[in-house]
C-alpha cells in the first residue's frame, strides 16, 4: 500500500510583510565580491491602485483601511493613500480620522487582503519571465538578479526596465517604479526616486554621489529613530557624509563589530545581498516569526482579547511548524487605545523548545493576563496585540528534561494537514474563536 501523500505547508499565507530587513545581514550576502546588478521594482499605492482601478474611481482622493459605523464615525487605520490623498497631507499610518479631517470628502475602502495577495502572485509570476531569480519583498516590492545586465549600456538597460514595467501594465493595468543599482540596498532607494512609474538607474560612481548621497540616513535599511540619532550626534546627516568622512570603526563603536559593521556596509553601497526566493529557509528566519494585530476600536472584554491572543499563538506556532523550527523565548507586547499611553512589552519562556499551541498559550497566557485583566478591570481599553518568536531552534534536537505530549502533537499534525489541504479557515482551535469584534485595517496583520 503507497504512503498517502501529506499537503504541503503555506508558510507566507495570509502574511503581510512591513519590513524584512533590518539590514543585509552576513548570511544574506553573497560571499564573492564581484560586480553585480540588482532591480527593485515598487508598485505606487498598490493597494490605492487595486481599488482605484476597479472601482472606477481614478483622480479620487482614496484611502485604503477606513469605514464609517453607522453613526457616521470614521473608523480606522491608513493602509495606503493615493497620491491624491498624499497632497492633502495623509499618510501611512495615521487613524483614518486625521485623514478624513485633512481632506473631509476621502473616500474609504477597507482591505481586501485575497485580492492583493492574488495579483502580487500574479506579478510575481511576470517577474520570472524577465529574470531567473526573483524575491517577493512584500506584496508589492520585488527584487531581481540582473548581473546579465552588467555588458549591457545604460540604453539596453533602461529599455529592459521599461520593458518590465510595459508588461506589469499590460497585464494588470498597473503602475510602478523601477531602481537598478549595483547594490541591493541603492536599488531599493533609487526606485523611490521618481515614482510613481519613473526608472531610475545608479551605474556609475557619479551616479551614487549625485543621487544617493544626498539622501538622509534614515532613509536606509537598519537605520531605525535610535540608531539614526546616534549616527546624527556624530556628524554625519546624508549618505553622502557616511560615503566621504565615515569608517567602519565608528560604527562598530556605536552598534557592535558585527552590526557596524553591516550597517556601514548597507550605508556605503557595499553590501552585497542575495536575491532571496520566498521560500528559502534564510529569507524569513533571520528572527523568527512573528504577528500584529490592531483591533478596529479598543476593548475591555478579557475574553475577547485573549482570544485574540490565540490567533497570535495559533498563527506563529503553525509558521514555525510549516519551517521546521522551535523557539523557547518569546516576545510580546499590548498597545492602549488612547495613544497618550504607552504600550506594554513583554518576554515569556516555555518550559522547552516547542511549536505546539497549547504549550505556548499557557505560558503567554500565565505572564500577560494578570496585566490584560487589571486593564480590563480598569476601564483601560486594549487596541492592538504583538507576539513573536525571540530564540528559535533548527535543529529538532529532543528535549532533555520536557517532552511534547504525543497525543497534543498527533492532533496538531491532523489539524495541519487538513488547513494544508482545504485552508486554514476550516479547522480552529476553540479559543480562537472568541474575537474582539469590528472590523480590522489589514484582516490578518502579519510581519
Amino acid at each position: 500500500m503507497s504512503k498517502k501523500k501529506s499537503h504541503p505547508y503555506q508558510p507566507e499565507q495570509d502574511v503581510h510583510r512591513i519590513t524584512l530587513y533590518n539590514t543585509i545581514y552576513p548570511e544574506h550576502q553573497h560571499t564573492s565580491r564581484k560586480p553585480r546588478l540588482y532591480l527593485h521594482f515598487d508598485f505606487a499605492c498598490f493597494y490605492a491602485q487595486i481599488e482605484q482601478l476597479w472601482n472606477k474611481m481614478y483622480g479620487l482622493p482614496l484611502i485604503v483601511g477606513g469605514w464609517r459605523k453607522q453613526n457616521g464615525q470614521v473608523k480606522g487605520i491608513v493602509a495606503t493613500a493615493s497620491y491624491e490623498a498624499r497632497k492633502f497631507g495623509i499618510k501611512t499610518g495615521m487613524s483614518a480620522f486625521e485623514a478624513w479631517q485633512l481632506c473631509p470628502h476621502v473616500c474609504m475602502k477597507q482591505v481586501d487582503y485575497d485580492s492583493y495577495k492574488a495579483i502580487s502572485e500574479q506579478v510575481h509570476y511576470i517577474f520570472k519571465e524577465f529574470a531567473p531569480v526573483v524575491e517577493r519583498y512584500s506584496m508589492d516590492e520585488y527584487f531581481m538578479e540582473v548581473d546579465f545586465l552588467l555588458d549591457k549600456s545604460r540604453d539596453e538597460i533602461e529599455a529592459f526596465a521599461k520593458r518590465l514595467q510595459n508588461r506589469i501594465y499590460e497585464v494588470t493595468n498597473l503602475v510602478g517604479a523601477v531602481g537598478i543599482a549595483r547594490a541591493k540596498t541603492y536599488s531599493k532607494l533609487c526606485s523611490s526616486l521618481d515614482k510613481p512609474k519613473g526608472r531610475t538607474l545608479i551605474l556609475t560612481d557619479d551616479d551614487e554621489r549625485t543621487k544617493i548621497w544626498p539622501l538622509e540616513l534614515d532613509e536606509v535599511w537598519g537605520v531605525a529613530r535610535k540608531r539614526h540619532k546616534h549616527i546624527l550626534a556624530e556628524g554625519y546627516k546624508t549618505i553622502g557624509d557616511v560615503a566621504q568622512r565615515g569608517n567602519e570603526k565608528t560604527f562598530m563603536r556605536l552598534f557592535g563589530a558585527n552590526f557596524g559593521k553591516m550597517l556601514y556596509q548597507t550605508i556605503t553601497g557595499q553590501d552585497q545581498g542575495r536575491v532571496m526566493e520566498e521560500i528559502s529557509e534564510d529569507y524569513q528566519l533571520k528572527q523568527g516569526v512573528s504577528y500584529g494585530h490592531t483591533f478596529s476600536e479598543g476593548s475591555t472584554d478579557l475574553d475577547r482579547i485573549k482570544g485574540e491572543y490565540a490567533i497570535a499563538v495559533q498563527h506563529i506556532c503553525y509558521r514555525m511548524r510549516s519551517y521546521g523550527i522551535r523557539a523557547n523565548s518569546f516576545f510580546g507586547m499590548f498597545g492602549y487605545n488612547d495613544p497618550n499611553s504607552p504600550g506594554v512589552g513583554f518576554r515569556f519562556v516555555t518550559q522547552a523548545h516547542t511549536n505546539i499551541d497549547d504549550y505556548v498559550y499557557q505560558a503567554l497566557m500565565d505572564k500577560v493576563e494578570p496585566a490584560l485583566k487589571k486593564a480590563c478591570e480598569n476601564g483601560i481599553e486594549i487596541r492592538n496585540i504583538g507576539l513573536g518568536t525571540k530564540e528559535i531552534d533548527k535543529t529538532q534536537q529532543l528535549n532533555v528534561f520536557f517532552q511534547d505530549n504525543e497525543e497534543k502533537v498527533a492532533r496538531t499534525k491532523a489539524m495541519d494537514e487538513i488547513k494544508n489541504r482545504f485552508g486554514r479557515q476550516y479547522i480552529t482551535k476553540a479559543n480562537t474563536l472568541t474575537r474582539v469584534k469590528g472590523n480590522t485595517h489589514f484582516l490578518e496583520r502579519n510581519a
